[in-house]
């Protein structure tokens, strides 16, 4: 069996253990060490830390600080790692935690950064997925079930002080552009909730001062949230300081392309199985700057689908030129608005777009002055048939069941 080198008690803050962190820094000591050929697990958090709860209130999706997220195992030094290589993960297996057998889904207020539908879901609200084995099913959400693609939303390396600075100036620069936006342009560094890791005392004030924020993907990987990268999967990181410095986090029990709930997908604990080998030189050599993955062999084999198509005109009639956001915003707004006609809320619509296995394809941006994507809907995660036919939707689902939502403080 591989050993665990990162191990994670959920009923322990995350703040009180040296093997995880919540920011990116180069001085962030490596929390473990291994070589080249090695395969090994680390366990994680759910990416809040486990502020989220299995209940039926969504109060703790509104009153979730999200300046302390995400909590991230690692990171793991790799011998003979340097600047230039690249970095290849084999993603073995992953896993939910035997004592957390359950996930989540919600939607950020307004007033706690919004999300990608924020105009039509200004509240929050959260469904709770349960686990059985490879398949999940909501008690909020009745008459889905599908299989799991189990990923981990943030994988990355380190970034060295050339890169750090480079984000940090780059994002605080595009903020000051627009600085009372909600949801804001980007995260600044912010030090009062940062966890460094094993790094302590005055270097630690220093570097959480300055560190990068998990939220979104950049030049190292990071929080890409891309759903392919599953059991299976082969990944190729660009390495920027010595070691490496490999982290992982925010782990998704299955997510539609997009994760257009933005607390999104199904969150969840779990563990990660990988093997790590270095490829001497190879961003040089292969032209990389970002990273590059094969995806997982296994996959949810879902082959007949709805396809919503939206254009690059909002919901205003604003024309848009090519704007492949307010497409496939279009696509998903028009695939909720045909779930309500078979009698989901548009809250659950949502929350299924966010969870399921769908989709997302930007089809054309060449044909002036709409962009063209499309949204995915499998059409056997249902219980029921959604097709089109001459009778008219079937209400399957009927009233009394919904997202638990909280009213703004």
């Amino acid at each position: 069996m591989p050993e665990t080198l990162i191990k994670v008690d959920l009923k322990q803050s995350p703040y009180e253990n040296e093997k995880v962190h919540n920011r990116w820094h180069p001085d962030i000591p490596m929390a473990c060490w291994v070589n080249p050929g090695d395969d090994f697990v680390l366990e994680t958090y759910d990416w809040t830390g486990g502020y989220i709860q299995n209940n039926d209130s969504a109060d703790d999706v509104r009153d979730v600080d999200l300046t302390t997220v995400h909590f991230l195992s690692g990171p793991v030094g790799i011998k003979g790692a340097e600047p230039g290589d690249l970095l290849v993960v084999d993603l073995l297996d992953i896993g939910a935690k035997d004592d957390s057998l359950w996930g989540f889904n919600g939607f950020f207020s307004r007033k706690n950064g919004g999300g990608f539908l924020t105009d039509h879901f200004p509240l929050a609200q959260k469904s709770i997925w349960d686990f059985h084995g490879m398949f999940t099913s909501s008690r909020h959400v009745p008459g889905v079930r599908y299989a799991g693609l189990i990923h981990p939303g943030l994988i990355g390396c380190l970034p060295d002080r050339k890169m750090l600075d480079t984000w940090n100036q780059r994002e605080v620069d595009f903020i000051a552009t627009q600085p009372d936006r909600v949801p804001p342009l980007a995260n600044p560094p912010f030090a009062a909730t940062a966890h460094m890791g094993q790094l302590k005392g005055d270097a630690a004030a220093a570097a959480a001062a300055e560190g990068a924020r998990t939220v979104p993907p950049r030049e190292h990987g990071g929080n890409c949230d891309i759903k392919d990268l599953s059991r299976g999967a082969k990944i190729y990181f660009p390495v920027y300081v010595d070691g490496a410095g490999l982290s992982v986090g925010d782990l998704h029990f299955s997510q539609g392309d997009g994760e257009i709930t933005f607390c999104g997908a199904i969150e969840m604990a779990g563990w990660v199985h990988m093997k790590v080998e270095l490829i001497k030189g190879g961003m040089a050599k292969y032209g990389i700057k970002n990273p590059i993955f094969k995806p997982s062999p296994i996959t949810p084999q879902y082959n007949d689908y709805l396809i919503f198509e939206g254009i690059s005109v909002d919901e205003q009639g604003k024309q848009h030129y090519l704007d492949v956001h307010v497409a496939y915003r279009q696509a998903c707004l028009n695939a909720i608005e045909y779930l309500t006609k078979f009698g989901y809320s548009k809250a659950q619509a949502y929350s299924i777009l966010g969870t399921a296995p769908v989709q997302g394809h930007i089809s054309g941006v060449v044909d002036i002055p709409n962009a063209c994507a499309t949204l995915w809907l499998p059409t056997q995660i249902f219980d029921f048939d959604i097709r089109p036919n001459a009778n008219g939707p079937f209400k399957a689902i009927q009233g009394g069941v919904d997202l638990p939502i909280s009213q703004d403080r």
